[in-house]
């Protein structure tokens, strides 16, 4: 995908070049992904597929420029969480540094794997995340960690490098995978938002670097839905943060479900 990208700059489609219908379904979709992406990750979900709408655009500067919204709201709704809950520094900053390098590597080669052999994996991937979420015991308000000093920052580190590699590569769900490996750790729904939202603000922008070399992103177009993504991921980490751990278990259960959807139908009819 890079290579076409590399071969093919991006053309200069901004907000302006736009009808108004098609800049208020871009700069809703960009907001509504803001919100949900701060409270559990998966906002691609909705701003992806709106991108992928506008005629002119390529897939691969429709990945760049929502990597580039994306960064906008994860930011904000990273400082949100740490402002207003806290966030486990010492676990995100490490995890953060390792995921942002893997995204990178991952954008250099996506080109190189078609989606569309990938997308049985992810989907699987998606259910036993979904099935693992309903089934067991909700994790209680607060964190519980299953491991202690060294081992956990190593264990959060390989979950950085997994989930990272993957966003850089292919991207739907990452949110929702860093909130499952937290959760999976000992941290309750809430305090796992906080820390993926810091992870995924370092994936989105390991990923953007790449793509910027390529010129693959649409400047004009991405910092109009940077703001409007920006919005709802303020929005979103107070809801989470107001609600509480059992509004995100809840909510993350919904947006995978989504995700699982909406991937098996295109590996049905083979879009």
């Amino acid at each position: 995908m890079l290579a076409q990208a590399a071969a093919a700059p991006a053309p200069g489609i901004g907000l302006g070049s736009l009808e108004p219908g098609t800049i208020a379904l871009l700069l809703l979709a960009a907001l509504a992904a803001g919100w949900v992406d701060a409270v559990v990750g998966g906002g691609g979900l909705l701003q992806l597929p709106a991108l992928l709408l506008v005629p002119g655009i390529t897939p691969v500067q429709a990945l760049a420029t929502n990597k580039l919204a994306g960064l906008a709201g994860t930011s904000v709704s990273a400082a949100t969480y740490a402002r207003r809950t806290g966030v486990d520094w010492r676990t995100a900053l490490p995890m953060a540094g390792l995921a942002g390098l893997a995204a990178a590597g991952g954008a250099a080669l996506a080109h190189l794997v078609p989606g569309a052999a990938l997308r049985p994996l992810i989907l699987a991937a998606l259910v036993a995340v979904a099935l693992w979420t309903l089934l067991r015991r909700a994790p209680a308000d607060t964190s519980a960690l299953r491991y202690d000093g060294r081992r956990h920052v190593a264990t959060a580190g390989a979950l950085g490098l997994l989930v990272g590699g993957y966003d850089g590569l292919l991207g739907p769900g990452t949110g929702s995978f860093l909130v499952a490996g937290l959760v999976g750790l000992g941290y309750a729904y809430l305090q796992a938002s906080a820390v993926a939202k810091v992870v995924n603000a370092a994936t989105n922008l390991g990923a953007l670097v790449v793509f910027t070399a390529t010129g693959s992103v649409l400047w004009g177009l991405g910092a109009g839905m940077a703001l409007a993504n920006t919005a709802g991921g303020y929005l979103g980490a107070r809801t989470a943060i107001a609600r509480g751990s059992g509004f995100v278990r809840v909510a993350f259960l919904v947006v995978v479900t989504a995700l699982v959807l909406r991937l098996g139908w295109q590996i049905v009819v083979g879009g």
